[in-house]
């Protein structure tokens, strides 16, 4: 089973893009390439190669959702894994997401030491699956 390591991190709020980088690099040890919209996710992936995708739902410009989608496009990430962090509390809502293939939605606020504890469970089911 391969660890995940490598995460792409996309919100648009500042606050919580410093919260999850300390809790995915200080205590779950992963590589973690933020950015504060889609369109600069798309710019600056470059050859990071992340093996899942962090996405915040409600972003101007650019939702978390479309971000993914065109995330998806770019060749060599048809198949990384999302999950989204929201605001949006709505059941229906993450159940679409989930249909579309994400492994799950995160409702904020969120324990930030417990974020990493949680990508990790999701990638292990992943990898089992």
């Amino acid at each position: 089973m391969e660890e995940l390591r490598r995460i792409l991190h996309v919100d648009d709020d500042e606050d919580i893009r410093v919260i999850v980088k300390m809790a995915l690099e200080l205590v779950g040890q992963f590589e973690v390439a933020q950015f504060s919209s889609g369109a600069e996710a798309l710019k600056g992936i470059g050859d990071f190669d992340p093996q899942m995708f962090l996405l915040d739902v409600m972003m101007p410009e650019m939702t978390g959702e479309e971000t993914w989608q065109a995330l998806k496009k770019i060749p060599g990430q048809e198949n990384v894994p999302a999950v989204f962090l929201t605001a949006k509390a709505e059941e229906a809502f993450a159940e679409r997401l989930l249909a579309q293939g994400c492994l799950a939605v995160i409702t904020k606020p969120f324990d930030p030491i417990d974020l990493c504890t949680r990508l990790s469970q999701h990638w292990a089911e992943l990898q089992t699956a």
